[in-house]
């Protein structure tokens, strides 16, 4: 997980891992267990597994997925030399016809080479880093077909309370999250979790056992090739003291409304969308306040974000569905608050509410924002990640029940805020 920014350190380091049975922590036992999470997959499922390294996961799948292991993989890495050693690899075990090794980066896949809805099954074993959870989740949704399924994996924190020395290592390179934030990122960037694994020390054993003897026999003839290895000796000593404290994790996931075809088209509003945003408004409500609400805040400085006021369009182009986030406070530290939140009634329950709110989340989440705050109902808006706030010591500044102030943290490297929201002014509170 280290940024090598020039071609000799980047040379160097791959070169210290080439024809290394795996480049990240795995086994072909983590593998199976995270595609039995998948549940039925097509017959012949189409397969691209992004960041695949010499290929093992690849493998694997190419000869296990689907019916009778009739699977079809596109596998994806930048460095050539393990591409060539996964296409050595494949043909001495059959399987050249169905694993087609491709040259591209994983961060910027072309649309006319990957086409959306193009596979069933979306590989990333031990790769997602290289964009950050977020990004892949969000980057890599438009892949899935119908049904599809995305399988991806990520370093995160075992411990409750990292010690100051795992922190100084992982916090400048990767900071990392737990698991509950992680599966908050998940649900709130438009997914269902059908399960997660946390990858035992042993699959660590099998990436670390051979790296650690191929750096014990290394002798550096150059600068690059001396860092490379000081980079390495660094990142196996951190394991050793502290890997109690952080483990690699499995997500299986599918995008929430597979399978609809792709109904709502959501996107950022337009000034010619302002007067659809308000009938929208006054027919899913009985009073014209929350209209008028949204009017307001659009013309209050303090208050409005360009680009974070979301809406979902029908099969006809019409405004189905909005939903807004404007600057608010807590104890002075800025925040987002969510509101408010509205379906033409002729839509509501089609997830086009989900579908907007889904994609305005992930557009503050871009943007670097770290709090989200909504007051609403408790048993729709948790499917997004957000909790109580409470218990994070944020409150309202009016008499609310409990369970119905919530909170979504987005950034969870900053410290969350404590105290009392401060709501602007057209919410007249």
């Amino acid at each position: 997980m280290t940024d090598h920014t020039t071609s000799s350190s980047f040379d160097a380091f791959m070169e210290l891992h080439r024809g290394l049975p795996r480049q990240s922590p795995g086994s072909d036992a983590s593998t199976r267990h995270l595609l039995s999470l998948c549940g039925p997959l097509p017959e012949r499922p189409r397969v691209l597994d992004l960041g695949c390294g010499p290929g093992r996961s690849a493998l694997l799948l190419a000869a296990e997925a689907g019916g009778a292991g009739r699977a079809e993989v596109t596998a994806v890495d930048l460095y050539e030399p393990f591409l060539d050693e996964l296409r050595t690899a494949a043909a001495a075990r059959g399987l050249t016809g169905r694993v087609r090794a491709v040259r591209a980066d994983i961060g910027a896949l072309p649309s006319a080479a990957f086409a959306d809805g193009s596979f069933d099954l979306v590989w990333a074993e031990g790769s997602a880093y290289l964009l950050g959870f977020d990004r892949a989740l969000a980057e890599w949704k438009r892949l899935l077909a119908p049904g599809g399924r995305l399988v991806l994996s990520e370093c995160e924190w075992t411990a409750d309370e990292p010690s100051a020395g795992a922190r100084a290592f992982w916090d400048p390179r990767y900071p990392l999250r737990s698991t509950a934030r992680n599966v908050a990122a998940a649900r709130a960037a438009g997914y269902r979790v059908l399960g997660t694994r946390l990858q035992p020390d042993s699959d660590w054993a099998e990436y670390y056992g051979p790296l650690g003897e191929r750096v014990r026999a290394a002798r550096p003839a150059t600068a690059a090739e001396e860092a490379a290895l000081a980079l390495v000796r660094e990142e196996l000593a951190v394991r050793e003291r502290h890997g109690r404290e952080y483990g690699y994790t499995g997500f299986v996931l599918a995008p929430v409304g597979a399978g609809d075809g792709g109904r709502w088209r959501v996107r950022p509003e337009t000034a010619a969308d302002a007067a659809a945003v308000r009938a929208v408004n006054l027919a899913a409500f009985e009073t014209p306040l929350e209209a008028d609400l949204v009017d307001a805040l659009r013309s209050d400085a303090t208050a409005w974000l360009p680009g974070l006021s979301y809406v979902a369009e029908g099969p006809d182009g019409s405004v189905a569905a909005h939903a807004l986030l404007t600057r608010c406070a807590v104890d002075g530290v800025p925040a987002l608050a969510l509101a408010p939140v509205a379906a033409d009634p002729a839509v509501q329950r089609s997830g086009a509410g989900s579908a907007v709110v889904r994609a305005l989340l992930a557009a503050a989440r871009a943007r670097g924002e770290a709090l989200v705050l909504v007051l609403g109902h408790p048993s729709y808006y948790p499917r997004f990640g957000f909790v109580a706030a409470s218990r994070f010591g944020i409150r309202a500044p009016f008499e609310v029940p409990d369970a119905a102030m919530m909170a979504l943290v987005l950034d969870d490297s900053v410290p969350v805020p404590a105290g009392t929201i401060t709501y602007p002014a057209p919410f007249g509170v």
